[in-house]
């Protein structure tokens, strides 16, 4: 019987296991691939506290666990495939064993919204990516879209200039959702060329992605754009699969908690891109990290307590029966 158990190794799950290291508990983190979430595959992270010249992303995750391990975080690398509760403690299956604990930290954070167009499951991996700091180099000299007008979108493409010849930046309206800054850089930037107006219908291509076919949504017009790659950003979905029969969940399927990270499951507390808020950056993430830990060490604290009261109130009946 674990003290805690956290689902997810982000920057929300990191932050957590760092606290509840520091506060003595037995804790465990389960982590189904590399730690650092989505801030590990981001190239540069400008607009963290305390790094005024930017880090990279896997730099700062690399530093997160370190520190997490200092504490005495157990991380384990394995996919966790269901979570239930009990009366007093939380069952949760994976791939390499069950383990259980009387608190769980959901930080599963969020996943890439698909176009759910023709072209793009088949083509997936052969051109159609999301993460543009993984795949850019593949695409060196090369012609690519980008599908998206917010900050990951727009920053992704400034990256990918990097490495392509040419970047479409293909958005549904006509101007970026992206922070000023932040489009200042691409509209200055003579590789990056913008497609308003417009949204992919299907993405071409036999073995690879040769092209796409969009449409103008103010006109109805339809054509052609020949490209070699297309990167994809065009919302996340909250990867709360694992506890949609126990917490509340919102239409959009993020976990509702409240300012203690708290779910409507007690003892299920969640953190980070998996649950509703208003801002989803790695600063936030970590906040609601430590916030969980320290709830859920109150949590812990208080069922502790009731087990000892369970003890010996058994304990003392069975005194008298003698």
């Amino acid at each position: 019987m674990r003290d805690l158990i956290i689902v997810g190794g982000g920057p929300a799950g990191l932050a957590a296991g760092i606290y509840a290291g520091r506060a003595r508990l037995d804790v465990l983190l389960l982590e189904r691939g590399m730690p650092g979430g989505l801030a590990a595959t981001t190239e540069v992270i400008e607009n963290y506290p305390g790094f005024p010249e930017g880090i990279g992303g896997p730099e700062l995750a690399g530093l997160m666990v370190a520190q997490a391990q200092r504490f005495g975080l157990e991380i384990k690398n394995t996919h966790v495939e269901q979570i239930s509760c009990s009366d007093r403690y939380f069952t949760v299956r994976t791939e390499d064993g069950v383990f259980q604990g009387r608190a769980v930290i959901l930080a599963t954070g969020a996943e890439p919204q698909l176009l759910n167009v023709p072209g793009e499951e088949e083509l997936r991996g052969r051109g159609v990516s999301y993460c543009a700091t993984c795949d850019g180099a593949f695409f060196r000299g090369k012609t690519v879209a980008v599908v998206g007008g917010g900050d990951a979108a727009v920053e992704e493409a400034i990256f990918l200039t990097r490495f392509a010849r040419k970047v479409l930046v293909i958005h549904r309206r006509d101007e970026l959702r992206a922070t000023k800054v932040v489009q200042q850089r691409a509209m200055e930037n003579p590789q990056i060329e913008f497609v308003w107006n417009t949204v992919v219908e299907e993405i071409q291509g036999k073995s690879t992605v040769e092209g796409l076919r969009v449409k103008n949504v103010r006109t109805g017009e339809t054509r052609a754009l020949s490209v070699d790659g297309v990167f994809i950003y065009v919302g996340q979905q909250p990867a709360s699969r694992l506890v949609e029969e126990l917490a509340e969940l919102d239409a959009h399927g993020y976990v509702l908690a409240d300012e203690n990270m708290r779910t409507s499951c007690p003892g299920l507390f969640a953190a980070g891109d998996v649950r509703k808020k208003l801002l989803r950056q790695v600063v936030t993430a970590v906040a609601d990290g430590a916030i969980a830990a320290v709830a859920a060490e109150k949590y812990i604290e208080e069922m502790k307590e009731k087990e000892k009261a369970v003890s010996f109130s058994d304990t003392a009946e069975k005194g008298r029966g003698d």
